[in-house]
Order: structure tokens, then sequence, then C-alpha cells
């Protein structure tokens, strides 16, 4: 499995598994399934409300052998109800007893977004606080005394505009390790790559896929379809390759993570096998024609209401209006 090299030396595998909208009940036989077929990584969150499930196939699979923790890559998050300094490690502590774990091995902020305390997903305007009311080097510094307990042995964040990250990096004691952003043919963020890039933090790609399986209420008439689009179906004709398997190629083309995500057996091994897939030059300058800065997952969830958030304020850049979410 090829990987990657964080800043303090670290590797990180270049794909993993997502585990976003995996049901309970699917979520557990996927995670046993990628361990037994060669993923090493996983990427989780508690918003995913799978965290236990996933948890016991870890669990189960290290008990079986031959694998052991450290052959393992787990990525976790921390939601928008827990960023107050004195819940960091407290949310923590609760993923990782979710998760059969004593240590991540990347902890990320989910979101630039205030929740109260308690709520999992806000009903009104009085359930978020603005972003001002807890400063977010404040959750950092938390984050960073996380890393040095051995809670988690990297940090880093989702879901930052340029702005954000640049400011978070120049306070920063520990630089944020990684920034996991939507990225895909459509909204391929060139500028955030650059400045990550330069800053020495990998970028993980969600959404990579195109995220079909949201709820119809998240999607818009107008979205792109990923997987059928004819710059992509053409270049998988000609390499004997899947569309999918052209998607997660083009990811790591540009030196990013992948992890799609699936519960199909089958699609473990085809995802898994597009590690091995390399596109020409002509096939990545096709690819990079379709860029059109849309976003499948927009946080315009995040914007109703009497909600302090708009999608100006999250992104900070002009941007089409894709679909909800909570990745």
């Amino acid at each position: 499995m090829h990987s990657y090299t964080l800043q303090g030396g670290g590797r990180m595998p270049a794909l993993g598994l997502g585990t976003w909208k995996s049901a309970p009940g699917e979520v557990y036989a996927a995670v046993r399934e990628a361990l037994a077929v060669g993923y090493r990584h996983i990427d989780c969150a508690p918003a995913y409300q799978n965290e236990p499930e996933v948890g016991r196939a870890l669990a189960e699979a290290l008990a079986a052998g031959p694998l052991s923790r450290a052959d393992l890559w787990l990525t976790s998050k921390l939601w928008n109800d827990a960023h107050g300094p004195d819940q960091v490690r407290l949310a923590l502590e609760r993923t990782l007893h979710d998760l059969r774990t004593d240590y991540l091995d990347l902890f990320l902020i989910h979101w630039p977004v205030l929740f109260r305390p308690g709520v999992a997903f806000p009903r009104s305007g009085n359930d978020y606080l603005p972003l001002e009311s807890i400063p977010l080097l404040d959750t950092w510094r938390a984050m960073e005394d996380c890393v040095a307990v051995g809670l988690t042995r990297y940090i880093g964040v989702c879901n930052f505009n340029i702005a954000k990250l640049d400011a978070l990096c120049a306070q920063a004691a520990i630089q944020p390790a990684v920034q996991q952003i939507e990225l895909h043919p459509c909204l391929q963020q060139p500028a955030m790559l650059d400045f990550c890039q330069n800053r020495g933090i990998l970028l993980t790609a969600y959404s990579l896929l195109g995220s079909a399986d949201r709820p119809a209420g998240m999607k818009k008439k107008d979205e792109p379809n990923l997987l059928s689009d004819p710059v992509i179906t053409t270049i998988a004709a000609k390499k004997g390759a899947t569309p999918g398997q052209v998607l997660i190629a083009w990811a790591l083309a540009r030196g990013t993570v992948a992890i799609p995500k699936t519960v199909r057996p089958e699609r473990l091994r085809e995802n898994l096998a597009a590690a091995d897939l390399r596109l020409d030059a002509s096939d990545l300058a096709a690819i990079s024609e379709l860029d059109r800065g849309y976003r499948l997952v927009d946080g315009a969830f995040f914007t109703g209401g009497g909600s302090p958030y708009t999608l100006a304020s999250l992104w900070d850049e002009e941007h089409r209006t894709g679909g909800q979410g909570l990745h």
C-alpha cells in the first residue's frame, strides 16, 4: 500500500475506507472485509453514528490476527458540539472507547462550526454558537494537549478555507498534518492544493466518487454525475478500468489521500486496485478541464434559521450551491 510521509516522519496510507453514510448493520462487515483484502486505513467520525460498530469490527479483526494495531491508521474527528477546550479530550476519549483503541493516528476538527454542548444536530438558531465564542486556536491547543498525552499521533482539520487554515498555522505549536476536504474533478481546489503542499499539509479527498448515495433532499437537479461523465468514462474504457477507479487514481496522482466509501465487497477490491492504475498526462489534462468549482457538500445545512454561519463565511470564495451534507 502506497503511503505519504507526514510532518514528523509518520506515514499515512494513501487509500482508505470512508465510513460516512455506511449504515449500522453494514459497516461492521465492510470494515472486516476491507481489512481482510488489504485496507489499513479507516476514516471515521462520531457524526457518522457508526463508530461503535466500526470498533467492534476492528477489535475482532485484531483479536483474530495477524494484524496488530500498529498496522492500522485510524482517523476520527471532533464534532461541532465539543470545541470547548474542556470538551476536546472527553470527546476524543469517547471515540477511543467506541473504536476500542487506545489512540488515534489522526484527530481532525470536523467543521469550523460551533453547536451548543450536547447538540448533535441543530433544530433552531439557538443551537448554534458564533465561531468567535470559542476561537479555533483554543480548540487546537486542547488537541495539541491530546498529542502530548498520547491519545492521538497527529492532528488536523476538515473543511477549512485557506484563510482559516493560514491563521491556524501561524499560531499553532503543532502544525496541522492533514486537511480533509471535498475534492473531485468538478471541485479540484487548486489554490488549496498549492497552499497545503507549500505548508507540508497532506490533503485528503472526500466525496471523491460523487456521493450519489446521499439522501435525495441533499441533492440538486443540475449536480454533476462523476461516474457517468464522458471524460471519465472514456479514460476508464481506454484503461480497462471503471470510472470509480479513474477518479481514485486521479486523486492519488495529485498527491492526495483518497477515502472512497463502500460496503460492497466487490467495490472494496475494485477501489483498492485503483492504487495501481496510472493515468497519462493527457488523461490528467482532460480531467483538469472538468473543474466547475461545484460543491456537493456545501455546508448549507449549517446556514438556515438564525444560524450565524453563511456559505460565504464557510468557504470565503465564489462557490456553486450543490448539496447539503455533514461530511
